[in-house]
């Protein structure tokens, strides 16, 4: 349930305030995204050690923010998801600030580890939001919260590339730290504090439904598995992408970026209104739905792997991008329905956990099957684990829908 004592204009100026905060907080950050194997290798890193480091720098935020983020999502559903987002805010800006001054490649990937375990915005704003919004509106929510970070995301690799092009990488880490600061500073002065919701302790003989365990009677298990796949598909490609294009379309540096950067284009452009389409649709229709999409997304794939034309590619990919905004803000969506109100951070908490993990397992396996198989085979591999997502989805519709009298 969100907060009734808010008022409308109330609740979407707290929901643009998010917004802002959220994209400022994740440019900070991937301000440094694209720069570190640079930064690395002018520390000395080398051969195996320069391959193992360039991995961990990446992977290490992503699984301090997997195995933790079911344990500070609990705490938000019982404290507030709003300390939540500053306690993430001031870690992820000490954090920084310890990554400017450090110069020892094992301190920087534990940092790195650490900025994960400490840090993890995303869920407990996704929490916060859904404390405040309309149940009705949770779709919505979830796509601007993603917009925002793929914007942001953006923003912020075009930033941090203009202050290494003017200054050293230790200004890169100094500035986030400061934004990630002010982004902590704006959450308390700014959003509203909304209580939590409390659970109703059970009378002795009576048993509460609301309680009871969001894994179970609730499809969220199987929303998870869904997404889990989907986002393996997505990020087998993002080891593979940059050599993927030079090599089979011989393009410049400038044309890999523009194929990638149309991906993002695509959701920008779409998430909102695939929020607006899914608003207030019953949980089967939304699964039927997905299902064709998901499947177009298989096909596109195919196209992408077969073509050798770079202007077929791009229009493969935007057009992949307007597709994903109708998947994991939906999925999230549908998550945080399934849910009870006093344990949405938990669940939103495990769910982005999950998704840390299936971003890890499909890069690992981007690399592998491209090693093994060759680049040329890597959209194919893309297509096969759309697939095996429709074939998901079918299966957790029938196992949702209720059974004949």
């Amino acid at each position: 349930m969100p907060d009734s004592t808010m008022a409308a204009h109330k609740v979407q100026r707290a929901i643009r305030t998010l917004f802002a905060i959220q994209l400022i907080s994740m440019g900070a950050m991937e301000m440094s995204g694209p720069f570190w194997p640079v930064h690395l290798r002018s520390l000395g890193a080398s051969g195996l050690w320069f391959g193992f480091a360039g991995i961990a720098v990446y992977v290490g935020p992503m699984l301090g923010i997997m195995l933790t983020s079911a344990f500070w999502g609990r705490i938000g559903d019982r404290y507030g998801h709003k300390p939540m987002m500053v306690r993430a805010l001031l870690g992820l800006a000490v954090t920084q600030l310890a990554l400017a001054f450090s110069s020892d490649i094992a301190t920087i990937l534990l940092l790195r580890f650490l900025q994960g375990s400490c840090a993890g915005f995303i869920a407990p704003a996704q929490a916060y939001g859904v404390r405040i919004e309309s149940p009705m509106r949770r779709a919505r929510l979830f796509a601007l919260l993603q917009v925002s970070t793929n914007v942001g995301s953006l923003l912020g690799a075009v930033a941090g590339g203009v202050i290494l092009d003017t200054a050293s990488f230790f200004w890169i880490n100094a500035v986030a730290a400061l934004l990630c600061a002010l982004c902590a500073l704006a959450v308390m002065s700014l959003l509203p504090t909304v209580p939590t919701a409390q659970a109703v302790v059970p009378q002795a003989g009576v048993q509460q439904p609301h309680l009871a365990s969001p894994w179970r009677s609730t499809p969220v298990l199987g929303l998870l598995c869904v997404m889990g796949i989907l986002l393996i598909a997505r990020m087998l490609t993002q080891t593979p992408f940059s050599l993927y294009v030079t090599s089979v379309f011989g393009a410049a540096n400038s044309l890999v970026g523009l194929c990638y950067g149309v991906l993002a284009l695509g959701f920008v452009a779409s998430a909102s209104a695939w929020a607006r389409y899914f608003e207030g649709k019953a949980l089967g229709e939304v699964l039927v739905r997905l299902t064709g999409i998901v499947s177009t997304c298989a096909a596109l794939m195919l196209v992408a792997g077969l073509t050798r034309h770079i202007a077929v590619f791009a229009a493969m990919y935007l057009a992949w991008g307007v597709l994903l905004g109708a998947t994991t803000p939906v999925l999230m969506a549908l998550v945080s329905r399934a849910a009870a109100s006093h344990q949405q951070g938990h669940v939103l908490g495990v769910a982005q956990s999950a998704s840390q993990a299936s971003s890890i397992a499909g890069i690992a396996l981007g690399v592998g099957f491209s090693q093994v198989f060759g680049l040329e085979s890597i959209y194919f591999f893309v297509a096969l684990f759309y697939a095996l997502a429709a074939a998901a989805i079918l299966l957790l519709r029938r196992t949702c829908s209720p059974s004949p009298p």
